[in-house]
């Protein structure tokens, strides 16, 4: 009779369904991935920081630029208990490109940071927003069309061979004018009022679960603080403000801190070659 019952737990054991993730994506450097956690999970962290959960189980992953080569996911169960994943983050091979442009503006090192540290206060608190915009789970579109004259990740050499932080979006010359429409569904969470001295006319959008874009260099806003936009809707209209060689637009996103290519949310342009990118424009 013991036998029996040991038995018939061992068969239990066995036919229960095992408690991991399920996780679809790259998980490389820039890279996105999205997943369902384990059935009650009631807390997600990665590399001991915190993944938003969106009631259903659904989540996403951002993996930096620079991530290390491998993090661990884990989720604490409303059972007490710890499921966790060893992620292997592939590496990326970042190109080398160099820019027509002065590192800084023409003035002095200490007018530069009095200019540029109230909009980079106001560039983390427009981060630190946090939406309840579904638009994470979209799949991304481009913002505007034109050829890709900058690729994200490349380590920049300014002129006079002077080197500068990597490439933190992808450019899009589409042309002065041009429209720039929503990627994704969103909330506006900076519309900047005057332009800055690098990002030039700013835009910054939330798509929820701390996934935000980021619109450099336009000739216009045609959106305001606050607005919920839609997928493929007007924004403003690209040019070149700020830092910049001409007219373009500069996308960047991030996820919760996290550096990530925007080409991973939409895929490649069609039509495009990005072994012919020579120079980037900001």
């Amino acid at each position: 009779m013991k036998g029996l019952l040991a038995f018939a737990a061992v068969a239990l054991v066995a036919a229960a369904p095992s408690a991991d993730f399920k996780l679809q994506g790259k998980i490389e450097q820039g890279g996105v991935a999205y997943g369902t956690a384990p059935p009650g999970t009631v807390g997600l962290t990665l590399g001991g920081e915190p993944v938003p959960l969106a009631p259903d189980g659904r989540f996403m992953l951002g993996f930096d630029r620079d991530a290390p080569a491998t993090l661990t996911l884990a989720a604490r169960t409303d059972a007490g208990t710890i499921v966790t994943r060893t992620l292997a983050v592939a590496p990326h091979a970042w190109a080398l490109q160099h820019v027509n442009v002065a590192k800084r503006p023409p003035v002095t090192n200490e007018e530069f940071e009095r200019l540029r540290a109230p909009e980079v206060a106001q560039i983390v608190a427009a981060r630190a927003v946090r939406s309840d915009s579904d638009g994470w789970r979209q799949r991304f579109a481009w913002p505007a069309k034109g050829r890709i004259s900058g690729v994200f990740g490349s380590q920049r050499i300014y002129r006079g061979n002077e080197p500068g932080a990597y490439h933190s979006g992808v450019d899009i010359a589409g042309g002065a004018g041009a429209p720039v429409t929503a990627p994704a569904d969103g909330v506006v969470v900076l519309a900047a009022d005057k332009p800055f001295t690098l990002e030039g006319n700013l835009l910054m959008i939330d798509h929820g679960m701390g996934l935000n874009s980021a619109f450099l260099h336009l000739s216009e806003i045609d959106v305001k603080q606050g607005d919920h936009v839609r997928k493929g809707q007007l924004l403003g209209r690209i040019g070149s403000t700020g830092r910049a060689t001409g007219p373009h637009l500069h996308w960047a996103m991030k996820w919760r801190g996290a550096r990530i290519d925007p080409m991973a949310l939409t895929g490649p342009m069609t039509g495009q070659d990005l072994r012919k990118v020579p120079v980037v424009e900001n």
